[in-house]
């Protein structure tokens, strides 16, 4: 049986709720983190459903969302430019392992490079050794920076 290829797109007002609920499964389920009010986690995508902040990707087979990718835009003081932080690439168990990954990279990839920004760079937990290899398969390399927070 041949998998439908799912469908990348910008997130939009429809998608709110199946969004809500897919950023509490990465949020809560796969990041063990404490549930943030539904008002924040809601007041989050509308304001990257304007595009001005950021942008969320969704993918969606069958009328489904399968998962999403989020872009944050920012600037580079050492290049004196701006540039993407891919914050998010999260997809639901069962759709892991399919061609929606690689389509949600690419799909973050290719708006930073179409909307003129100096680099996509992202972060990932260093014990994530599968988000790793994917990001190694993506031809990504480990960059020299050591991440901090307070």
């Amino acid at each position: 049986m041949t998998r439908q290829t799912a469908t990348i797109r910008p997130a939009e007002e429809r998608d709110v709720a199946r969004l809500s609920e897919l950023m509490y499964e990465y949020i809560c389920d796969f990041y063990q983190r404490p549930r943030p009010p539904e008002t924040r986690v809601v007041g989050l995508i509308r304001t990257l459903l304007d595009h001005q902040a950021g942008i969320q990707f969704v993918a969606e087979q069958n009328g489904d969302l399968l998962g999403f990718a989020t872009l944050y835009f920012t600037y580079s003081t050492t290049v004196c430019d701006k540039s993407t932080v891919m914050n998010d690439l999260y997809l639901t168990e069962s759709a892991r392992g399919t061609s929606a990954a690689e389509s949600l990279f690419r799909a973050c990839q290719s708006y930073t490079r179409e909307h003129g920004y100096a680099w996509m760079s992202w972060e990932t937990a260093p014990d994530n050794h599968r988000a790793q290899r994917f990001y190694e398969k993506m031809g990504a390399q480990k960059g020299p920076w050591v991440t901090y927070s307070i």
